[in-house]
């Protein structure tokens, strides 16, 4: 099933496009890699010529200035030409989308809406097993209710709230890291293995219980600044993730597990962080079988500030000198049943996800298993070779 991929401009891009400095990345038959690009109406520019890669370009104090002119670049192609052919298993002999990153890590913040706080722990007391969902979210909810949007994490009415929960035996590694002093920052997955948008995300074959993560990702440079946001889906294996957090790198890490695109939108005057806290984020999953469901995640409802997180994974304590991307959570943990009675949501192959909101366009993946997709093969030595032989290094 391919059906539903947007292949119109509009579809995919801000409301507010014309005002907006938006690059990403296309994979370009002509040099047979990854070309950098700038959108200018429905055009794309190649922006190799300010550096061969989006992370060295969003290093630059003056990008803005650097691509302010985007007349002075040459044309790839149009990008509604791009979007036809960025579906999934893109034929490489085919301009396509790619993430709009490439050299930095990929790191994620979890826990950090307290909609998904409270379902983590019931993932975690179940021990991966969806059909006693239902029982333990009435038990936790009947403990420490399902508000608690009113928490700082790390107060001292978090700390309270901890030593309560530590006499009843109800305290949690989630609520840990949901409401104490140490936001939970982990790894995603390897440099240069996100897909853009158009592409399969994978599920791992083991995996019964999962969902879609609807998620603005922050663009930070080397020296911990906020450059820039766009959308991304953190696929997620509630069933293993549950069953064990020493099992997290299953869970998150595997063949197309993470999305990200379609384009990285830089902050200017027109577009700041502020914007990116005031956003909703909307997602639709409409199944093979005729399924569809709606939701929407509020970033005003984060509990804790997109800085904070920044500031937790990277700084003095850990540098990356390729800048990172940051997952800031999300708030979207589906209870609905759609595998059975009390099994809550779960994937089925074939799912179109749809991840969106005004200011950032919209970013849309096919599911499909791990095992069974297109296999990651272009990484941080074909990169550096492929740049080698087009005498950008």
């Amino acid at each position: 099933m391919t059906t539903g991929f947007p292949i119109n401009a509009q579809d995919i891009l801000p409301d507010d496009a014309s005002n907006a400095v938006l690059i990403g990345r296309i994979w370009d038959p002509r040099v047979s890699g990854p070309t950098p690009v700038l959108l200018d109406g429905e055009t794309l520019r190649d922006i190799s010529s300010v550096a061969p890669t989006v992370s060295e370009i969003l290093e630059l104090d003056d990008v803005l200035a650097k691509l302010s002119n985007p007349a002075s670049f040459p044309t790839v192609a149009t990008l509604s030409d791009i979007l036809d052919q960025s579906r999934p298993g893109a034929d490489e002999n085919t301009p396509h989308l790619l993430s709009p990153n490439d050299l930095q890590a990929i790191k994620a913040s979890g826990v950090t809406f307290v909609a998904s706080l409270l379902e983590r722990v019931i993932e975690e007391q179940a021990r991966g097993d969806s059909s006693k969902a239902d029982q333990i979210r009435t038990e936790i909810t009947g403990i420490i209710g399902d508000d608690l949007s009113q928490i700082e994490p790390g107060s001292q009415k978090a700390a309270d709230i901890k030593t309560v929960l530590l006499e009843k035996g109800a305290w949690s590694q989630y609520l840990e890291v949901g409401i104490g002093p140490d936001a939970e920052i982990f790894t995603k997955a390897p440099v240069m293995s996100a897909v853009g948008h158009g592409a399969h995300v994978g599920l791992h074959p083991i995996s019964t219980w999962n969902n879609p993560e609807p998620e603005v990702v922050l663009t930070v440079t080397s020296k911990g600044k906020i450059v820039g946001a766009t959308l991304g889906n953190d696929v997620n294996l509630r069933d293993v993730e549950g069953r064990s957090a020493l099992l997290l790198g299953k869970a998150k890490d595997n063949n197309a597990s993470c999305a990200i695109g379609p384009f990285i939108r830089l902050f200017d005057g027109k577009f700041t962080l502020e914007n990116v806290k005031s956003a909703d984020i909307a997602m639709a999953v409409d199944g093979p079988e005729g399924y569809h469901l709606d939701a929407v995640s509020s970033m005003s409802q984060i509990s804790r500030t997109p800085e904070s997180l920044v500031s937790q994974a990277i700084g003095k304590h850990h540098q990356y000198p390729d800048g990172i991307m940051l997952f800031l959570g999300t708030m979207f943990a589906p209870t609905d049943d759609r595998g059975g009675a009390g099994k809550g949501f779960t994937h089925e192959m074939g799912d179109l996800v749809s991840i969106s909101t005004p200011s950032l366009g919209k970013l849309v993946n096919q599911v499909d298993r791990s095992d069974a997709i297109k296999p990651w093969t272009f990484g941080i030595s074909a990169l550096m070779n492929n740049l080698a032989r087009r005498g950008l290094l």
